[in-house]
């Protein structure tokens, strides 16, 4: 499984990035809860350097709970505040916002010593695709601030976003390394859904995916799609989810992509079960 995915724009995205740390106080950045790890760019403290920073762990609703409080002990033993948050429902924004401006307070008190009136604290948002800047971005703007969608690479250019009388808010496109040097990255990022289903295999995915489940929680599956006693291998496991959900082929042959993107969708939306893929 080679799966590799650096876009034009995602290098034109690190050169904006670079550009905009002068203009801001603090840097929120974005991470999956579910892969914090791999959903963190392992260039992004070169890219950032000594810039304030607060760590975000969205989709905390889809990431096991146990996991995402070693993850937050993790980082700020490491000297990074993180919050986790919810960005679709709401959860832990508050807090999020708190630590933001805790943050950017000394950058904002030196500008206003300078005899300059007062102004908001001004953050930047970064991450890789599809890990919820928008949807962030919305939630606290409490409006369609900035284009959503369930895909990765959606947001292309900066856009700054004035946040009531907290934040001011610069969002910036989702940035990818050039190489995935490790298989597993690549794999995490792909079945959370933070690389472009065109660049892998979805059956591949899916049966990594799947005997993950088979190792940790083999009940859920067979609860879920009335597998009763799992016996199979992989493959076959899928192809029993297949049948249960009726994807056929004319010939009446299991549709094997048609259930892996079924079975990666029921992952990504958390109705297996809240996982993490990854521990501190």
């Amino acid at each position: 499984m080679d799966i590799q995915w650096y876009p034009g724009h995602m290098a034109k995205a690190r050169k904006q990035v670079q550009q905009n740390l002068q203009m801001v106080d603090v840097v929120i950045e974005l991470l999956d809860a579910r892969i914090p790890a791999s959903s963190r760019n392992p260039d992004i403290n070169a890219i950032l350097k000594e810039k304030p920073r607060l760590v975000v762990l969205n989709k905390s609703d889809l990431a096991d709970p146990d996991a995402t409080v070693a993850w937050l002990d993790y980082f700020s033993r490491n000297g990074f505040p993180a919050v986790a948050v919810d960005a679709h429902h709401g959860a832990g924004i508050k807090k999020m916002i708190a630590l933001a401006e805790q943050q950017a307070r000394p950058a904002v008190q030196k500008y206003m010593a300078r005899g300059r009136l007062a102004r908001l604290a001004r953050c930047m948002v970064v991450g890789v695709p599809n890990v919820g800047k928008s949807m962030l971005i919305n939630r606290l703007a409490g409006k369609k601030a900035a284009r959503t969608g369930n895909r990765p690479g959606v947001t292309r250019g900066e856009q700054w976003i004035k946040l009531g009388g907290k934040l001011e808010l610069l969002d910036t496109p989702g940035i990818l390394w050039p190489k995935f040097e490790d298989p597993e990255t690549a794999y995490k990022l792909a079945v959370t859904g933070a690389i472009k289903e065109q660049i892998y295999n979805p059956e591949e995915i899916c049966i990594k995916l799947v005997q993950w489940l088979l190792d940790k929680a083999s009940g859920v599956l067979t609860s879920r799609y009335k597998l009763g006693d799992i016996q199979e291998n992989t493959w076959e496991v899928i192809e029993k989810i297949g049948i249960y959900r009726g994807f056929y082929l004319t010939g009446g042959k299991i549709d094997g992509y048609k259930t892996a993107v079924f079975i990666i969708k029921e992952f990504r939306e958390g109705r297996l079960g809240k996982y993490s893929l990854e521990f501190p």
